[in-house]
């Protein structure tokens, strides 16, 4: 596919964790902030959804007998935190960024969120850090990272994950999984692959939308994928 001339990442939040631990680790932040430094060639927009699995997962919250409402909306304010973090780091890494939330949260984490405020900083050279969910429960953040590229006229959502694509089978659990160079919209839902959840997919495909799932892990995954490069799998 040609080289995209704005992209949104949605990133995990377990990735700002250390390695079976929870909360914020500062030496996994300066590593992601480096890596959203060094994909900002000319000409290429970057906006950021990040989860908040490092800090609380609604769904799990529910399951444990917190009503689900309170969950997600738990979960959302999480992002907030996980939103104003990595716009700190970007800062110290002079890369200018703004934390855009639709869910209410203090002036000093972040503003409201708004289309054209998005665009318009982007267009400034600043990374468009897209924090509190659609502001509403029951929607994943894949699903916001979704809407949001939608909205911001992304040509591509990046979804950085700990595995290096899209699998028919988890990759962690079956040493013979195999890994897609490219999938379908229809694929996914159909076969249910972990890519994201359904509402996210179908969103995507009404859309036309394409999804590059790619392992974050990986250092330089996110300057390649700006470049226009293959890196993971596309979903189209």
């Amino acid at each position: 596919m040609p080289r995209p001339r704005r992209i949104l990442f949605k990133l995990s939040g377990e990735m700002l964790a250390a390695p079976n631990s929870s909360g914020l680790d500062p030496s996994r932040l300066e590593w992601l902030a480096q890596q959203i430094s060094e994909a900002r060639p000319a000409n290429v927009e970057i906006a950021l959804v990040l989860g908040a699995g490092n800090f609380v997962r609604g769904e799990g919250l529910s399951a444990s007998g917190i009503e689900r409402t309170t969950a997600d909306h738990m979960g959302m304010a999480a992002t907030v935190v996980n939103s104003a973090a990595i716009a700190g780091m970007l800062l110290a890494f002079w890369v200018p960024a703004v934390v855009l939330s639709a869910v209410p949260a203090s002036p000093g984490l972040a503003q409201p969120y708004e289309r054209n405020a998005a665009r318009a900083a982007m267009a400034d050279g600043a990374v468009a850090v897209l924090a509190g969910g659609t502001g509403n429960p029951y929607f994943t953040t894949d699903t916001a990272a979704a809407l949001r590229a939608v909205e911001i006229g992304a040509d591509l959502l990046a979804k950085g994950t700990k595995v290096d694509g899209v699998y028919d089978r988890d990759p962690l659990e079956h040493a013979d999984a195999r890994v897609f160079g490219r999938v379908t919209y229809d694929q996914v839902l159909v076969q249910r692959l972990a890519v994201m959840d359904a509402t996210a997919v179908a969103l995507c495909r009404e859309n036309a939308l394409p999804v590059r799932v790619f392992g974050l892990g990986v250092p330089g995954s996110m300057a390649r994928i700006a470049r226009g490069e293959n890196a993971g799998t596309l979903m189209a």
